[in-house]
Parts: structure tokens; sequence; C-alpha cells
């Protein structure tokens, strides 16, 4: 089977359930959305208006439209356009510390594993200390196809599947040579009740 095809598959109904499952017993909330439009509403229902929120790059939080509602609505306090406004050659410790510690965070993930952990890879590792811990609230957005058999499974996943479709948006994106995993976060369990939020859309939604 071509990679591509391999790693574009939907799940079952007993394996998405399974996933979930998996998921809470290790801390985090997963819930289980139908479409893209049901977990948009979703999230707005889950974050307060005004509050602090980062939106981290994703191409399944672009897809769902929430990366504009929340940068350009005005309904809340988008740490993306504050980082936008600032001098990164002057300002630099001070858009890190912004970006690391948001009150709110969202974004995606690269892989879930069937026995509920998650995998998240990095060019620059900006967004992985919001996600491990700086911010009290984490969402994540992610297409079923992302559920990977296991560990080993979603490793391959990355680096075959996601890398070589993320070094091309990079390109398009942002002139450069291509993209690399050099940063990896795994979460294995949290520890913190009720922070991440996972919602599992039965679209194939990013990479």
């Amino acid at each position: 089977m071509k990679t591509a095809a391999k790693y574009d598959i939907m799940p079952t109904e007993d394996i998405l359930e399974k996933t979930a499952e998996a998921l809470k017993k290790n801390g985090m909330n997963a819930i289980i959305l139908q479409n893209a439009a049901e977990a948009k509403q979703k999230i707005l229902e889950l974050i307060p208006k005004g509050a602090e929120i980062m939106t981290m790059t994703s191409v399944t939080a672009d897809a769902l439209g929430i990366t504009n509602e929340i940068n350009e609505s005005g309904n809340y306090n988008s740490v993306r356009n504050k980082l936008m406004s600032m001098d990164r050659n002057k300002q630099n410790v001070e858009m890190k510390r912004l970006g690391s510690s948001p009150e709110w965070t969202i974004g995606s993930v690269h892989a879930i594993t069937q026995d509920g952990h998650v995998l998240i890879a990095s060019n620059t590792g900006s967004q992985l200390p919001a996600y491990a811990y700086g911010s009290k609230k984490v969402i994540w957005v992610v297409g079923a196809q992302k559920i990977a058999k296991n560990f080993d499974d979603g490793i391959k996943r990355v680096y075959d599947y996601t890398l070589p479709l993320e070094s091309e948006r990079a390109r398009k994106a942002y002139g450069v040579v291509g993209s690399a995993v050099n940063k990896l976060l795994v979460v294995n369990n949290e520890v913190d009740p009720e922070r991440i939020t996972i919602m599992i859309i039965k679209e194939k939604l990013g990479f």
C-alpha cells in the first residue's frame, strides 16, 4: 500500500471508541465529533469570550475556520495578533514567553495511537512548551485519519507521511527548503485533569 493511502484511512467506529477511551484513561478529554462544523461549534462553546488564546499553526484549525474566528473576530485576546505586532529582534525573549504560556492554546497533532498516546512533531519547537505544560487549557482538533495502530506506526506516520506534506506547505508558505522533525513531543499521560481536550473529527482534516 502506498504511504499516502496507508496513513489517510478513516478508522472504524470500534477503533474510534477504543482510542477515545484510551485517551480518557491517560488523562485527556476525548470527544468524537461528526464533522468540521460540529467541531467548530464545540470549540466556540468551550472557549470563554475574551480569553487569552494562542492559535498554533495548524492546517486542521485553518480548515475549521477557527483560526480566523479567534484572531479576527475581536471576541478573544489573540496572542498571535500580539506577537505579529512585536519586533522579533528587540522583543524576542518576551515573544517566546507569550507563546509558551498563553491561558488557552489550540492546534493539532500528527498522530494518536489506539492506546491513547499523542505525537506532535515540530521544526522549531515553538508550539511544544504550551502543549506540554505552559497553557492552562489545550484544545487539539484532529482528523480521525491520524489515528495510528501503535507508537511505532505513529512515528512512521510522522516521518513518512506528515513530514513530506509539511515540507511542501512550508515551501509554499515561507519560501524555505522544507521542514524537519527537529523536536518531537510525546504525551503519554496528562496529570492535570481537564487540561487537554482532544476533538477527534470523523473527516479527513489536516495531515
